[in-house]
C-alpha cells in the first residue's frame, strides 16, 4: 500500500514557485515518499528528523546542493492509515525549524 501525500495551501503555492531543476526534485522525492514512506533513504541529502513536540513527527530534506539550497519539510500524519502532509517547499533560509 502506497502513502498517501498531502500539501498545505502555502506549500502547494511554494512548489508553484520553484524553479525548474528543484520542481523536478520535489516531484522525485513526493514519488519517494510514497513508495518507501516518511524515510526516503541515503539518496537524499541531509535528510533528518526534525525537533517537535513528542506525538509530532516531522522531517526534513535538501532537495539541491548549492545557493539557493532549497528544502523540503513534511509531518508524518498518520502511520496506520500512511498519510503523509508536505508543509514547506522552499529556500533553505526561511524553513521554520
Amino acid at each position: 500500500m502506497k502513502w498517501m501525500i498531502q500539501y498545505t495551501n502555502k506549500a502547494s503555492k511554494q512548489v508553484g514557485r520553484l524553479n525548474r531543476h528543484a520542481f523536478e526534485a520535489v516531484r522525485l522525492l513526493v514519488k519517494d515518499l510514497q513508495n518507501n514512506g516518511p524515510a526516503p533513504g541515503k539518496k537524499w541529502s541531509h535528510y533528518g528528523k526534525l525537533r517537535a513536540a513528542k506525538k509530532e513527527d516531522r522531517r526534513h530534506c535538501h532537495l539541491n546542493q548549492g545557493k539557493p539550497t532549497y528544502v523540503c519539510c513534511w509531518a508524518v500524519i498518520d502511520k496506520k492509515l500512511k498519510i503523509l502532509e508536505v508543509y514547506y517547499v522552499g529556500t533553505h533560509e526561511k524553513a521554520p525549524y
